[in-house]
């Protein structure tokens, strides 16, 4: 890593100041958390998994394949590029049916909607007829029936087998993505249909070619995007209206003891924004102060307070985003939480003992999400969301009785304002709703190029947030516009990059010029890792406006500290969309070279993506220059 850098970084676990104060009280008070039990792993690594090479599928393994001989294979015969290639596409598998679950909850709650069993209404009505229209849905019908049927379509979308036509594919797909997909038979089917016949593929002894699982893996990251992330996404704009950009609060100097805190932690808005609407009601507010706080908050956390962050205003009910993952045993440990209401993913299964010492209230709000502590379940059901936050609020202002005088709350003194809520539609309207703008900046040099960073956060290769926020500082130096999304996206918004004032001290005069004149940050906060579809929409229609293929673009895609399966497959999608695709930290798969070859070399002419490697931000940063300026020239730039 580059040596100033590395400096900075040394003896911190966090590029966040909040986080380093609070894990100064967490060790104080004897708590296990992250960034310890991350040192403590990292003592006893195994060298077969970090290669790719351990097998633990049947009852003759686990088998460890040796990269530099004999054993050479597994009992049952598979070698080592297949068996790497394998596990990674089981990895992938979780990721994709955790956003088809997503997607699920999505369309079941637009229906109820439309059938008037919840608390939502149709807030973008446009988006809906739009949606319709791409789709064939009749618009000359009633707006709840229009609902109806949208959220049936996309659901059986979903599900379509080798027999079924891929409207969404067909819909929002690159034109030339499209033929060439056919081409090299990656074209998919629903995502549920494509998770199938990957878990099939990777039982023992059925698909032992490593190219062959390279190829499904292709086939279901398109699906994931195409047929679960995009409708989700375009649902929840229908429900709760399309990001639009505006002024919000981040970090953890948004928690305030005195208030009765509910906190949305997950990937779904459901529970959170019924929450909001609810705290609104005098009467809420009058309840939280009869209980002696001075009202009710609601608080958003990583993917969750970032779809909240979105679409809602920040106000005196609903207060910004604290920050990604791993800055949720900070969060708790200031005290100041009375209902961690939970759904979908990323919720640390240590976080028990936190409710315990500092008394917070864990209520899972999901049919999947389980974990040791847990006080109370409210499985999500669409026609019952508005009991739930009934619920959830008569459990925290009962919580903050508790916790009061009891808990010695402790909130650095530290919120950053950040620009939040950016869409394909916000970005269009930047630019007066035409892409010529855009494409005018980028041929005169002004914006090199455009790269798209989806992300977790991660503390294999250095503090939390290390690499993502100085990475993007080197691009957007380079005059590099940044689209970000997911726990990274946090990062950034939490750093200070996504404001106009980031532009004015960071980024290079090109880029400066354009965001003065657009009133935008040199980050564009789209979103969170679901919204890695979103992004693709962009690129798509920027691809299409000029009639080229997504391949021959001067874009580029990082994730520069993926974690998870989530991240895995939005990875394998960006090489099948045709992108150079940098991975920071190495995925699980160094021990075996046809595999590694295959990903970061001869993919390339195949899909025209490609994936690339780095750890060092600034050595990333010009690889991923040099890859924009060679598309460039191609292009006929200069």
């Amino acid at each position: 890593m580059s040596e100033t850098i590395l400096e900075k970084a040394e003896g911190r676990v966090s590029y966040h100041d909040s986080v380093e104060e609070m894990l100064k009280r967490i060790r104080e008070d004897g708590m296990s958390n992250v960034f310890d039990r991350w040192t403590k792993q990292e003592k006893i690594r195994c060298k077969f998994c970090l290669q790719g090479l351990s097998c633990q599928l049947c009852s003759q393994g686990p088998c460890r394949l040796n990269d530099k001989g004999e054993p050479d294979k597994g009992v049952c015969g598979i070698g080592p590029d297949a068996m790497a290639m394998r596990n990674f596409l089981l990895k992938n598998i979780m990721g994709a049916g955790t956003y088809s679950h997503h997607a699920y909850e999505a369309f079941r709650t637009l229906k109820a909607t439309g059938e008037g069993k919840t608390p939502f209404i149709i807030k973008d009505t446009n988006k809906l007829k739009w949606m319709c229209e791409k789709l064939g849905i009749d618009t000359n019908q009633e707006i709840n029936q229009m609902a109806i049927q949208l959220a049936e379509l996309l659901q059986r979308q979903q599900e379509i087998g080798e027999d079924d036509d891929n409207l969404m594919v067909e819909a929002f797909a690159p034109k030339k993505r499209k033929e060439l997909w056919k081409k090299i038979n990656v074209y998919p089917k629903g995502t549920i249909h494509e998770e199938q016949n990957c878990v099939a593929s990777c039982l023992t002894n059925v698909d032992g070619s490593y190219k062959s699982l390279a190829a499904k893996a292709l086939r279901l990251g398109i699906a994931t995007i195409y047929n679960s992330q995009i409708g989700l996404e375009m649902v929840q704009d229908i429900l709760f209206g399309t990001p639009m950009p505006h002024e919000v609060n981040v970090d953890l100097g948004i928690m305030d003891p005195d208030y009765v805190n509910v906190v949305f932690n997950g990937h779904q808005p459901w529970g959170g924004a019924a929450t909001i609407q609810k705290a609104k009601l005098d009467e809420v507010q009058e309840r939280a102060r009869a209980a002696g706080a001075k009202g009710l908050h609601v608080v958003g956390s990583i993917e969750t307070g970032q779809e909240l962050l979105q679409r809602f205003q920040v106000d005196d009910v609903f207060v910004g985003l604290m920050g990604n993952w791993l800055s949720i045993e900070p969060l708790l440990a200031t005290g100041t939480v009375d209902v961690l209401a939970m759904e979908e993913n990323c919720s640390p299964p240590a976080i028990d003992h936190y409710a315990e010492k500092y008394q917070a209230t864990l209520v899972s709000i999901s049919t999947i999400i389980d974990l040791p502590g847990l006080e109370y379940k409210i499985p999500y059901y669409p026609e019952k969301v508005n009991e739930m936050a009934d619920e959830l609020i008569n459990l925290a202002i009962e919580n903050f009785k508790k916790r009061k005088g009891k808990v010695t709350p402790m909130v650095p003194k530290i919120t950053q304002k950040a620009i939040a809520g950016f869409s394909t539609e916000a970005v269009l309207g930047a630019l007066g709703n035409k892409l010529d703008p855009l494409v005018d900046v980028i041929a005169a040099g002004k914006i090199k190029g455009v790269v798209a960073l989806a992300n977790c956060s991660t503390l294999r290769n250095g503090p939390q947030d290390w690499n993502t926020v100085n990475l993007t500082k080197e691009l957007i130096k380079k005059d590099i516009l940044v689209v970000a999304g997911g726990c990274g996206n946090h990062a950034l918004e939490v750093a200070g990059l996504c404001t106009l004032e980031a532009a004015n001290d960071i980024a290079g005069e090109g880029l400066k010029e354009v965001c003065n004149l657009l009133k935008i940050p040199p980050v564009l906060s789209f979103g969170t890792c679901t919204d890695t579809g979103r992004i693709s929409m962009l690129v798509t229609a920027l691809a299409d406006h000029l009639n080229v293929d997504v391949s021959d673009l001067p874009i580029a895609v990082t994730a520069p500290e993926w974690m998870e399966q989530k991240a895995t497959i939005d990875g394998i999608f960006a090489v099948a969309y045709g992108a150079y695709t940098h991975l920071s930290p190495v995925p699980f798969m160094t021990g075996a070279p046809k595999l590694v070859k295959l990903l970061t070399e001869e993919v390339e002419g195949i899909t025209g993506g490609k994936v690339a490697l780095g750890d060092d931000p600034v050595e990333v940063a010009n690889n991923i220059e040099a890859h924009i300026i060679d598309k460039r020239k191609k292009m006929g730039l200069s």
